[in-house]
């Protein structure tokens, strides 16, 4: 449970950081107006076209508390509808869009931080290309799971029971792989060793990835502190003895 509560509490303390590499905070510019602009896009247009609907439904001039009472329950469940598009959104275009910034980011807090350099020999292509790889290559992973967990949802009482646990358990696990792929991919570690590497320390990465769960579903917030967790993750991976794992 320490483990878990370091984890979790661990983004915070990084936040110095890029008080102490100002250089960190140019790094997080581009891809945070990226996906400012497209996050901000998806949830306009999602969300305006969701209030539309429900105005052809109960158009206004239709009177009654009951009514009323229909119409605010439809506006606080399309507005949680559109967090969760926009969360999916995120997860899949602001992780391919933002893969070579944040690449970007994790090296440098790898090289600045903790003296480490890694040499690929790879071109600025052939590295921006290789971070997109494996951003796609945890998107199958993620809705290879999520998937099936959202068709377990509909088994009538104890679906929702299990898709929630087991859902908000591997949603953890797979940030923690997420923020931490970076260090693990410019090692050229298996996708496979990767999971047996975030599973080694499994409180630590819970927690921190329960943290970054939530605050990757917080609209606006998630796309601000992206880089914050990007930073974290790089962080946590040597502080905590990640890169020990590697065989």
């Amino acid at each position: 449970m320490n483990d878990f509560i370091h984890g979790f509490f661990y983004p915070p303390s990084c936040i110095k950081l890029f008080f102490s590499h100002p250089r960190l905070i140019l790094y997080s510019i581009v891809p945070m107006v990226i996906n400012l602009i497209i996050y901000g896009t998806i949830f306009f247009y999602v969300y305006d076209w969701l209030t539309g609907k429900t105005s052809d439904l109960l158009p206004y001039g239709t009177e009654g508390i009951l009514i009323e009472f229909i119409r605010y329950f439809i506006k606080i469940f399309s507005f949680l509808l559109v967090l969760l598009i926009c969360y999916f959104a995120f997860v899949i275009f602001g992780g391919i869009i933002s893969a070579p910034f944040n690449e970007k980011i994790s090296k440098y807090i790898e090289e600045e931080i903790y003296s480490i350099k890694i040499e690929n020999n790879l071109s600025v292509l052939k590295d921006a290309f290789m971070s997109v790889k494996q951003e796609l290559k945890k998107l199958l992973f993620y809705f290879s799971i999520i998937i099936p967990l959202l068709l377990i949802d509909f088994i009538p009482m104890i679906g929702s029971v299990i898709a929630f646990v087991f859902g908000s358990l591997f949603s953890f696990f797979y940030n923690a792989l997420d923020y931490m792929d970076y260090p693990l991919t410019r090692r050229l570690a298996g996708f496979r060793s990767k999971l047996k590497i975030i599973a080694s320390k499994k409180n630590l990465s819970l927690g921190f990835g329960c943290v970054a769960f939530l605050l990757t579903f917080i609209p606006v917030i998630n796309v601000i502190l992206n880089p914050l967790l990007v930073v974290s993750g790089t962080s946590l991976f040597y502080s905590k003895g990640y890169d020990k794992e590697i065989i």
